[in-house]
């Protein structure tokens, strides 16, 4: 029988219950000072940062505010870049300490965040792992450490059994900052403090284009027109809808999946005694991590490419659930009678590794940063850029990511046979232990 018979496949998250008290959409025309594109993490913060700094601001969001990745990830905060220590020094030799240093500022703002809102989204500052399966694997991540520590990463390389890891894990990188947490509570959160805040929020209402015009900018929707003095498109995935959006931002479909409740007894018996969510260095991750509820959790490993045309909510596939559950009862084998419960996925933005910002037309700013941090990055991003707008010089942060448009990645790199073609090495150096 198939690992994912009896598995609840979801088109939502599986964090959270959908809000009721979802705001009106924009019917008519309305003028403001920043309109903001997108209601993510990103698109909330830069709204809510605005509302605070006396700016009129509206935000409108096709969902709900918190609807898509936001929600839908594992729930680790990690200070961490995305991408393989020693591929991003060569790319990004000359940067990489700012970098390093806008990845440590994002999760401690976050965690800050949680703190000055009062959400109640199950944090935990466990830190996170990134282990090998293999004495290769460890090899590598040890150079790794040596590259990250020396840009300024707050890391420390060591074993398995110091690192509170199963006998499958042989050792790793302990990223002592960040931890891990309820997404789908985060995102709820902030979503309430945004709406008690002065932002005018629209939502269901789908952004059909963003036009400058002259010193202003027009935002169309469906029932309605935005004057705005500027415009922050805060879209991630779904950047490439609007035309206006920058280049070098494509879709990625990753999923996750929870299992049934399991005996803390159970993970003590193997050696899993760290709470810290877990990652592997493989092309594709593979993130393994307990939860409050007393389930485990594990996801990406197997990563899909967007269709053509609205990306719209979709359930996880179940082969990839079948694969995701194979991968799990490798790395845990005396867990192979945990069944799993239920999947959900979603759409993540890829970039080239980084997080990028900048102004695309006059007026039209954006940001994205996800690539799988988003947890971290975003809130971080979407403030500094609500300073900026707000007249404050550009943050150094800020300045380390500004570009006009992002590098422009091939449309195949993205696509599911390059990410198929991934996982496939990905399992021929398991097999073969390199």
């Amino acid at each position: 029988m198939k690992a994912s018979a009896g598995v609840t496949y979801s088109a939502f998250t599986g964090w959270s219950d959908e809000p009721t008290d979802i705001a009106a959409p924009l019917r008519g025309d309305i003028r403001c000072d920043v309109a903001v594109v997108g209601g993510g993490l990103a698109g909330m913060a830069t709204a809510l940062r605005l509302a605070e700094r006396g700016v009129d601001v509206a935000l409108l969001e096709a969902g709900y505010c918190g609807w898509g990745a936001s929600s839908r990830n594992a729930g680790y905060l990690s200070n961490e870049l995305a991408g393989e220590a020693e591929v991003l020094q060569f790319l990004y030799r000359n940067k990489l300490k700012n970098l390093t240093r806008f990845a440590e500022n994002s999760a401690q703002f976050t965690e800050g965040l949680i703190e000055q809102l009062g959400i109640d989204c199950d944090y935990e500052a466990t830190g996170n792992i990134k282990a090998a399966i293999s004495q290769a694997q460890l090899k590598r991540l040890r150079k790794n450490a040596e590259i990250l520590r020396e840009a300024g990463s707050n890391i420390e390389f060591g074993d398995g059994a110091d690192l509170g890891l199963p006998s499958t894990f042989l050792g790793g990188i302990s990223i002592r900052g960040g931890g891990l947490m309820n997404p789908g509570k985060f995102s709820a959160g902030f979503r309430s403090a945004l709406l008690r805040s002065t932002a005018r929020v629209f939502e269901r209402t789908t952004v059909r284009s963003v036009e400058p015009t002259g010193a202003r900018v027009t935002v169309e929707v469906p029932s309605g027109r935005v004057d705005a003095e500027r415009v922050v498109l805060a879209t991630n995935a779904n950047t490439r809808e609007l035309a206006i959006g920058p280049s070098g931002v494509g879709p990625v479909y990753t999923s996750v999946v929870e299992t049934d409740p399991v005996d803390p007894e159970a993970l003590e018996a193997i050696g899993w005694t760290t709470r810290a969510g877990i990652v592997t260095p493989h092309q594709i991750l593979e993130n393994y991590r307990r939860t409050p509820r007393g389930t485990l959790l594990y996801g990406t490993r197997r990563l899909r490419g967007a269709p053509a045309g609205p990306l719209g909510a979709q359930a996880p596939d179940t082969a990839v659930v079948d694969d995701l559950t194979k991968g799990f009862h490798q790395r845990f084998p005396t867990l192979n009678y945990l069944a799993p419960q239920r999947a959900w996925g979603g759409w993540i933005a890829m970039t080239s590794f980084l997080p990028v910002a900048g102004e695309v037309a006059k007026n039209v700013f954006y940001g994205v940063s996800c690539n799988g941090h988003g947890l971290a990055q975003s809130p971080y991003l979407g403030t500094l850029l609500a300073d900026r707008l707000a007249g404050d010089h550009p943050h150094d942060d800020l300045q380390t990511l500004w570009r006009s448009r992002p590098p422009r990645l091939p449309s195949f790199v993205l696509s599911t046979p390059v990410f198929e073609a991934g996982w496939a090495v990905d399992r021929l150096t398991d097999r073969f232990g390199i």
